[in-house]
Order: C-alpha cells, then sequence, then structure tokens
C-alpha cells in the first residue's frame, strides 16, 4: 500500500502580498542583485573613471539635475528593492559617513567577491566552506597591509608632503582632477590649520558662481554669504556677536483658545501697538548685552532693524541654520533664543563687508576659533560647483582620517596587488575546499587593478599580469601608471592612500559580501493588517 502523500502547509498568507524565495532562487536573488550595484558604480573607479548623471524624477524635483563620480552619491540616490543590494549601498554610505574616500572602491570589491562565490557555489562548493576560506584570507590581507605601509609622522616636513600626495590621489579621479596640485595644497593647508582641533566643522566651503576651479582660494576667518543691514555700518573692530535664532517680525499678542473681536479701528490699533511694544522690548533686552554685531537666524524686520541702525549695531539676518551653528562655533558663542538671563556672546577682531566675484559677503576675521577658515570655490556652473564641494569634501575627510592615524600605503593597484600575494601565499598552505576560497579572495583583489585599467581605455590583461610579474620579484611599489598606460613606481609617482580608507575598504567589503552569501531564504511580507 503507497504511503499517503505528505501535504506541506501554507504559512504565509499569499492573499497579503506575502511571498517567500528559498535555496538557489534566493542565493541567485541575492547575488544578482549585488552584483547589479557593483557593476553600476564600477565603471567609476579609478583616475580615469566616468562620471554618471542623475536626473530626478519626483514631481517635486523635477529639474534637479547632478552628475558626480562619487559612488556613495551615486547609490544613495537610487531607489532599490533588492535586499542584498541595499546590504551593499548602507556600506557604501558608511564608508562615506567613516572615512570619507573608497565609497566605490568597497561596493566594487564586495560585487568581486560575490562573482567569485557565484562561481564557487555552482562548483557545489557549500557557503560555510567559502567563508571559511575568506576569513582566513582576509587576516592574511590585512597583516599584509599593516606591513606594507609607512609612517612618516615623527618628521613634520615628510609628514606633509605625505598628505599632499594622499590628498592628490583621492583628487585625481574627481572633477578637480585637473587643478589637483593646487586642490591639494589648499585642502592640507586648511587641515594643518586646524591644529589639534581636526574638527571639518571649522573649515567652510563657499560655492561662489564665476570665474574657473583654478581661481578657488583659502580665506582665513569665516564668509557668511548674507548681507548687513541698511544703514548699519559695513566695517566694525572689535566685535562682540549675538548670535540667536529668534523671530523679529511683529510679535503677535498670543491669546490662546479666545477669539478676540473688535468693535473699532481703534481698538484694532490698541493690540497691534502692543504687538509693536513687544518687539521694541525684545530688541531692548537684546542690546542690553552691550554687543556690536547682531546675527540672526530668521529675518529681521524694518521696525528692529531700525532700531538697530540707531544704536550703531550691526545686524545680520536669515542666515541659514548651518551657517549659524559654525559662526556660533567659530566665535566661541552660544545661539540664543531667549534674552533676559546673561548670554554667552562670541567674539573676533573684525567684521567687514567684502566682494567677492560679483556677490558680496560678510567676513569674520580674528575669530576665537583661531584656526577657523573658508575654501572659496569659484566655477563655471552650480552643478560643476556642487561636484567640486563634493570632491573637496571626500579630500578633507580622507585628510582627516590620514592626520589621526598617520600611516599611507601607495595606491595605484599596488596595494590590492601585494595583499594578492599575500593570500596566494596562504593558497599553498591550505589543505581541501578552503583553499579554493582563500585562491578566489585573491582573484577578487586582482580584479581592482583590472578595473581601473579597464576604466583607462587600456589592455588590462597586459597591465595585469605585469603588475603581478613586478611584485612576485619583489618590486613591492609597483603600480598602474594611468597617464602613460604603464606600470610604474607609486613612490616615485607618489601615489598614496591612507591605509585607514584601504584597511576599511578590505574589512567592509568582506563583511557585505559574507553577510550576502549566508542568505537561503528571502521572505517578503507585508505589515499584519489592522482591523476594521
Amino acid at each position: 500500500m503507497a504511503a499517503p502523500k505528505r501535504v506541506i502547509p501554507k504559512i504565509l498568507k499569499e492573499e497579503h502580498g506575502a511571498s517567500e524565495e528559498k535555496g538557489e532562487h534566493a542565493r541567485m536573488s541575492a547575488f544578482i542583485g549585488a552584483i547589479a550595484i557593483a557593476d553600476l558604480v564600477k565603471t567609476t573607479l579609478g583616475p580615469k573613471g566616468m562620471d554618471k548623471i542623475l536626473q530626478s524624477v519626483s514631481k517635486q524635483q523635477s529639474k534637479k539635475v547632478t552628475f558626480t563620480n562619487d559612488g556613495a552619491t551615486i547609490l544613495k540616490s537610487i531607489p532599490i528593492d533588492n535586499a542584498a543590494a541595499k546590504i551593499l549601498v548602507d556600506t557604501s554610505k558608511t564608508q562615506d559617513i567613516e572615512v570619507g574616500d573608497g565609497t566605490t572602491s568597497v561596493a566594487v570589491l564586495a560585487g568581486e567577491l560575490l562573482r567569485e562565490a557565484e562561481r564557487m557555489i555552482a562548483m557545489k562548493i557549500h557557503p560555510t566552506t567559502i567563508l571559511r576560506g575568506w576569513r582566513k584570507a582576509v587576516n592574511v590581507a590585512r597583516e599584509a597591509l599593516n606591513e606594507y605601509a609607512m609612517d612618516n609622522s615623527a618628521d613634520p616636513e615628510l609628514f606633509r608632503c605625505d598628505l599632499v600626495n594622499v590628498a592628490r590621489t583621492t583628487l585625481c579621479s574627481k572633477i578637480l582632477a585637473s587643478g589637483k596640485d593646487h586642490f591639494a595644497e589648499l585642502s592640507v593647508s586648511a587641515m594643518l590649520r586646524l591644529k589639534d582641533n581636526a574638527d571639518l566643522n571649522n573649515i567652510q566651503i563657499v560655492k561662489m558662481v564665476g570665474g574657473k576651479l583654478e581661481d578657488s582660494y583659502l580665506e582665513s576667518g569665516f564668509l557668511l554669504k548674507k548681507s548687513i543691514g541698511v544703514g548699519q555700518p559695513k566695517r566694525m573692530e572689535n566685535c562682540r556677536v549675538l548670535v540667536a535664532n529668534t523671530a523679529m517680525d511683529s510679535d503677535k499678542v498670543k491669546i490662546h483658545a479666545a477669539k478676540v473681536k473688535v468693535e473699532s479701528v481703534g481698538q484694532l490699533a490698541a493690540i497691534e501697538k502692543q504687538e509693536k511694544q513687544k518687539m521694541k522690548d525684545k530688541v531692548k533686552s537684546i542690546l542690553k548685552h552691550d554687543i556690536t554685531c547682531f546675527v540672526n537666524r530668521q529675518l529681521i524686520y524694518n521696525l528692529p532693524e531700525q532700531m538697530f541702525t540707531r544704536a550703531g549695531v550691526m545686524a545680520i539676518e536669515h542666515a541659514d541654520f548651518e551657517g549659524v551653528e559654525r559662526l556660533a562655533l567659530v566665535l566661541g558663542a552660544e545661539i540664543a533664543s531667549t534674552f533676559h538671563g546673561p548670554q554667552k556672546l562670541g567674539h573676533c577682531d573684525l567684521i567687514e563687508e567684502v566682494v567677492i566675484g560679483e556677490r558680496k559677503v560678510i567676513r569674520f576675521s580674528g575669530v576665537k576659533s583661531g584656526e577657523a577658515c573658508t575654501i572659496v570655490l569659484r566655477g563655471a556652473s552650480s552643478h560643476i560647483l556642487d561636484e567640486a564641494e563634493r570632491s573637496l569634501h571626500d579630500a578633507l575627510c580622507i585628510l582627516q582620517q590620514t592626520i589621526k592615524t598617520s600611516r599611507v600605503v601607495w595606491g595605484g593597484g599596488a596595494s590590492e596587488m601585494y595583499m594578492a600575494k599575500a593570500v596566494m601565499e596562504l593558497v599553498k598552505r591550505t589543505p581541501g575546499k578552503e583553499a579554493l576560497a582563500v585562491e578566489a579572495f585573491a582573484r577578487a583583489l586582482a580584479q581592482m587593478p583590472t578595473i581601473i585599467a579597464d576604466n583607462a581605455g587600456y589592455d588590462s590583461a597586459e597591465l595585469v599580469s605585469q603588475l603581478r610579474a613586478a611584485h612576485y620579484q619583489n618590486k613591492k611599489y609597483s603600480g598602474l601608471d594611468m597617464d602613460n598606460g604603464t606600470i610604474g613606481d607609486m613612490k616615485t609617482l607618489r601615489v598614496y592612500e591612507s591605509l585607514k580608507s584601504k584597511m576599511m575598504m578590505l574589512i567592509s567589503a568582506h563583511e557585505a559580501a559574507e553577510m550576502i552569501l549566508r542568505v537561503d531564504e528571502i521572505v517578503k511580507c507585508a505589515p499584519r493588517q489592522r482591523r476594521g
């Protein structure tokens, strides 16, 4: 007698949008999504990487167009439905927040690891075996990278040269590549002004349309893109500044839960008179603090502006909130909203109105935070300036991390090939199927210089084979010279990268790939429906 057929009970309610993918289907879905994300940003990698145009499709931002080759900017701007792809996007965002550079590299390396994993899964190698091999490989790669690093922090002049070279390498793949030497010096000078206080909030970037990118310069002090009130002094020395975020229009008489009914124009005039008196009292309470300059986040209407003018106080209105926060930081002030008690005022030696291009701005010189400075960016259009700002921010972030850790490695694919060589040495000592996973890890690392060469239009197979041979001949500084399409000495060519950036790229890519490889089921389920 035949055994009764086993019925598998349904757990998920499909009519509510629930579904599941198991086994190979789930794993392939995860692989395909993650590899597609890596391929999306792959062409932006390296000094000859291409740019992407991001165009908003929403009605509110229908005219917003961004062109960039920054991996994090591209990935966080696109809507993604695949769960594995979101893991790579989050990894790239974390790289951007923590280090500022290497956002494309981390996504591409994770994608290459998953591409190798896909081949091994097809060979019936279990994911757990692959992961054991990868963990051994990543430990060897980290040790090799630490050995490869150089530290010149004991010599200030050599360390400054290292910082300039790190900034040049970061900028050579950006829109600022044509003036990388100029902008590298700018960014290093700005960072070294901060001394021990490596807070990027003390470095302001001001974008002014007009001129060319090479016209950008470093301005000591703080620039505010606003104008001084009518009839007020345009230059003031030894300033005491009150920074505020308060309403300076007619201060309404607040009568809660009540309706005011007037019977004559005179009664309405009495209410308006009282509102005006409240505003006068507020201005008087501000002036009691013996200030020479008042900076407000919100608008300052005619009546309070006239009172400030009569008192000889410089009033600056509608400073954007980020500008107000930065200004309070560099002046040593606190943002106030009420003015009856004691206030922490900011101080600076000079406030004056200056002209940059065709735009008037206010310059605060001799601020309490003496290392504060402003980088003035010039360019032909707002799109160019936006991308230049992103590029310069990446350079400043990577310099901040390099100053903290002080160790640098060599770029141009040299670091990846050095790590790949060390991992390949591990293959000889690894028995069983784990050796295949270790070898796959080395191949994924070697793909990084391959992609850099492909993006530059050179013969990657020829160049990478020459690079591999050079490293096996103990020419450990050998990397890709993308200006000439040859193998070059990265130490001579001054192609340096931060150890912190390269190390985090390696670890984050491995962790993201490992997380995706461990997936064997995807469950999609709508939220539980509420009754009624």
